[in-house]
């Protein structure tokens, strides 16, 4: 799967240009649900059950292996804590939470400083020059999603937006410049 020339040079132009500040109504609907869960300071499964489903289905069998005092434990301390490797290292315990997973936990329960880590945002990010590893925009650590949080941040700033409308920005450009399927098929989670 390959994108299509983009017509930008530079990240920044393409950024504001594209800018969305429309959220997904799907999204939308979840984020809201989910502030009770921010301002509780954990997840609860079916909440975790609710963030798969929409990022994510195939991991549902995972997830659902995980017991309701290990999601509350986990999601307590890292959304309790400031340390960013840390938040990721504890949703990642959890079965069937993966990077992406993780970074859609972060962006349902705090658009304003998270957004979505996953193959179209990393593979826009790689032709744009911006990131120079993972080509494939698979299997990401740590240092790939610090990268990807740093970048999406600064352009909010810039722009004064949410971390989220900056994710979701290059999202919805990758799908509008996208010659062929993700995966070998099409890749279904909302903008």
């Amino acid at each position: 799967m390959a994108l299509t020339r983009l017509p930008y040079q530079r990240l920044q132009h393409l950024v504001g240009i594209n800018l969305s500040t429309t959220e997904d109504p799907q999204a939308a609907v979840l984020i809201k649900e989910l502030s009770a869960a921010r301002k509780r300071g954990y997840l609860t499964k079916p909440e975790l059950i609710q963030v798969c489903k929409w990022k994510s289905a195939r991991a549902i069998r995972h997830i659902r292996r995980n017991r309701a005092e290990s999601i509350r434990k986990a999601t307590k301390a890292a959304f309790s804590t400031r340390s960013e490797q840390t938040k990721l290292s504890l949703l990642t315990s959890l079965d069937g939470v993966s990077v992406p997973m993780a970074s859609a936990i972060l962006m349902l329960t705090n658009p304003s400083r998270y957004g979505v880590i996953d193959i179209r945002v990393w593979q826009l990010l790689f032709k744009m020059g911006t990131v120079t590893t993972n080509a494939d925009g698979m299997g990401f650590g740590f240092k790939e999603w610090y990268r990807f949080l740093m970048i999406i941040r600064h352009f909010a700033t810039k722009y004064d937006v949410r971390a989220r409308d900056i994710e979701r920005t290059l999202f919805n450009v990758h799908s509008r410049y996208q010659r062929g399927l993700l995966y070998g098929k099409r890749h279904l989670r909302s903008g």
